[in-house]
């Protein structure tokens, strides 16, 4: 199993990342005493590195040089610092990627699998699962109980969203900041339409009410 460490001091954020990273099969190991972090990286041997550059003590750029020398995993940014010449200064101490917060959690997960397999890591498995349900993230196809469905773009990060999520209520806003990549917004009548298809191609599998409403505060899976 593949090991992700997260160096990131705000409490629910490190610990948001460190669920996440567990549903998706990684083990997270969450960074909580900053001091002598190098050497906690190269006790821990992680396969990748998640870091953010406002941290007591040293800050990420200079964590990034210094981890650089001593352990050989990968490491990506994740910060709310959106400078252009933040991201050229984080790339040029070693960084292999850059993610400005608030990020898009199917976004994230694919970064993170992309630099894995740039770094020459075993790629993890390209499915989600939930309950009954099956996703595969590049192929876009649901399926259940033998039955599949292609879904379009936005379904598949709707639908991801909400599987990463399971159980979670998952906020109208919170979808729509999902589905947030590449300069395209999609607005909340938007999302209506497609949550709309994607809960007719569930149907098609068996599953019409997999998706359930909760008014006044979102959808849950």
């Amino acid at each position: 199993m593949q090991k992700i460490m997260i160096i990131e001091d705000d409490p629910a954020i490190r610990e948001e990342l460190a669920l996440l990273l567990e549903n998706e099969g990684y083990t997270a190991l969450v960074i909580k005493r900053f001091t002598d972090i190098p050497a906690q990286a190269a006790q821990e041997h992680p396969n990748l590195i998640l870091l953010d550059i406002g941290l007591p003590g040293k800050d990420g750029f200079s964590l990034c040089a210094a981890l650089r020398k001593i352990v050989p995993a990968p490491i990506i940014f994740v910060t709310s610092r959106d400078a252009g010449v933040d991201e050229v200064r984080a790339l040029s101490l070693g960084g292999d990627d850059y993610i400005t917060k608030p990020y898009s959690v199917p976004v994230l997960l694919a970064r993170i699998k992309a630099v894995l397999r740039r770094s020459g890591e075993p790629e993890q498995a390209d499915l989600l699962e939930a309950g009954e349900l099956r996703l595969s993230l590049t192929k876009g196809v649901v399926s259940s109980s033998g039955k599949a469905v292609e879904l379009s773009r936005n379904e598949l990060q709707i639908l991801a969203c909400l599987m990463v999520h399971t159980g979670q209520i998952v906020s109208r806003a919170d979808l729509i900041d999902a589905l947030w990549d590449n300069q395209i917004y999609i607005d909340d009548n938007t999302l209506s339409v497609n949550m709309t298809r994607l809960r007719g191609k569930l149907a098609e599998i068996g599953l019409p009410d997999a998706i359930k409403t909760r008014r006044g505060m979102g959808y849950q899976l």
